[in-house]
Parts: structure tokens; sequence; C-alpha cells
């Protein structure tokens, strides 16, 4: 059979440094080389996804934004998108009159942009755009109209738990909604996409242009519970949020030990 490898990015393959092992990087490589159908889905753009990987050889489809793109990882190319329609505006309204001001990705003129309004920043979103210096993507607005500008297609809130949780119960079930603490700063996100954008569907998407016939996954934290449920095998490490451990055919070695290179090397006997 035609199997299809996904691994979730940040928890999963890489170490806890936000990097991949010189291990990870030899195993994938060498397993690909020889025929391994092998890709990542990640809450990360392609931009940082690519910095973090760049190690790797792997030439087919990436699935980007927690699964609102499928990008060709040669070409860059966009092959599946999924954008918000005029609703969104009326949630962003909404947001902005709750004193939430997010990180908004959209296409403006053309051209992927996040934008945010740099004085109303929380310290959370002040990390992010930090840790972003000298992207070309980035757009320092100044008023929240500005915000609603171009194709949007995800929405990051950072902020206090207590003003965004109500916002992820009122609008789970309208969008694809994740709501979890950031596995580096601690800080609580609120992330918004479209209903169709979920890695779930991507994989799946994915698996019908590649021609696959079997999908194994692998993940760390809850929003990569949508992704196990569509799988033929998935596989938690060790480092997993409980509740994808409970989902999971089997709980590996951890990110840091190299759990997906070690179980990949194991099974496709290199």
């Amino acid at each position: 059979m035609k199997c299809l490898y996904v691994s979730d990015l940040d928890g999963t393959l890489l170490r806890s440094e936000e990097c991949l092992s010189e291990y990870t990087c030899g195993v994938i490589n060498e397993l690909t080389k020889k025929g391994m159908i092998f890709s990542y889905a990640t809450a990360r753009s392609l931009v940082t996804a690519k910095k973090v990987t760049a190690g790797l050889r792997a030439r087919i489809p990436l699935i980007v934004y927690n699964g609102a793109f499928i990008r060709d990882n040669v070409t860059e190319e966009i092959l599946v998108a999924d954008y918000f329609g005029q609703e969104i505006l009326h949630v962003l309204d909404e947001l902005f009159r709750n004193g939430i001001f997010p990180i908004v990705y959209a296409y403006v003129d053309k051209k992927e942009k996040f934008s945010v309004i740099q004085e109303k920043c929380t310290r959370g979103e002040r990390v992010f755009l930090d840790s972003r210096r000298g992207d070309i993507r980035t757009n320092i607005v100044s008023a929240p109209e500005e915000l609603k500008r171009g194709d949007i297609f995800y929405i990051t809130c950072i902020d206090e738990p207590q003003k965004l949780e109500p916002f992820y119960v009122k609008y789970r079930d309208t969008f694809h909604c994740v709501y979890q603490r950031d596995i580096y700063t601690k800080e609580q996100w609120l992330e918004i996409m479209p209903k169709a954008a979920s890695k779930a569907n991507a994989v799946m998407r994915l698996k019908g242009l590649l021609g696959c016939d079997k999908v194994i996954v692998f993940g760390d934290g809850k929003n990569d519970i949508d992704m196990f449920e569509i799988a033929d095998e998935c596989y938690a490490v060790k480092n997993a949020h409980e509740e994808l451990k409970e989902k999971a055919t089997a709980v590996i070695e951890s990110n840091d030990d190299d759990g997906v290179a070690k179980w990949l090397a194991r099974h496709l006997f290199l």
C-alpha cells in the first residue's frame, strides 16, 4: 500500500529548542530517498517552517497554517487554500469591542502579510513580533479597520484566558478554532480559521493529491486531534497532551529523544 506519513512540527518532530536533530534529518532524508512519502502539518507559515526544517530534503507538498494552505515545497505555489468570507469582519468587530486586537493573516495586494496594531499589542503579541524581526510579511498598521483588509485566512489572538475563552466557546462550532497555551512562551492563544481549514482536511486532500492508500500521523498537541481521528495509524510522542495520547495507536519516545525518526527507522527498516 502507498502510505503517506505526516508529522506535526513543534513538540513532535522539532526538539524543544525549535530545531531538528542531525539524527532526525538523516533518517528522514535517507528514507525519502528510498521512496517514503513524508510531509509535515504545522501551525507555522511556510516561511518559519522552512527555517526550522532547513536540513530536510523532502520535496512534496507541505501543510501549513494548521491546514489553511497546502503549498509546494519547491515552487511554494499554493495548491489548496481556505479563506474566510465576509462573516469574519463581524467577528473582528466583536473582538475589537472587547479590547482584543489580534494578529491577522491575509493576502493584501496579492502578498502574504500578517497585520498587527503595534500600540495595542499584548505581551504575548510583542514576543511574537520580536521572534519575527525582519520577516517581510510584517505589516504594522495604525487602526482596527486596517486589520480587515485583504483576503483573510487566519487570526491569532494572544491574550488572557478570561478574555479569549468566551470567544472560543462562541465560535468553535462556526469556525475551526484552536485554544491552547503556546508550548514555548506559555502564553494563551486563540487561533481562528475557516471551518474547512484543518490538519485533518488538509491531510485527506494531500492523500488524494498523492494517490496514497493509507495515512500514518505523529503529533503532540490538541490541534493534532482531528488529524489523529482520520488517520489509519496515529502516534503521540511521550511529551504529548494527555487527551491526544488517549486517541493514539501508541505512544512513542519524546520529541527530544527523536521519537518520530526512531519509529520511522525501526518500521521502515533503515
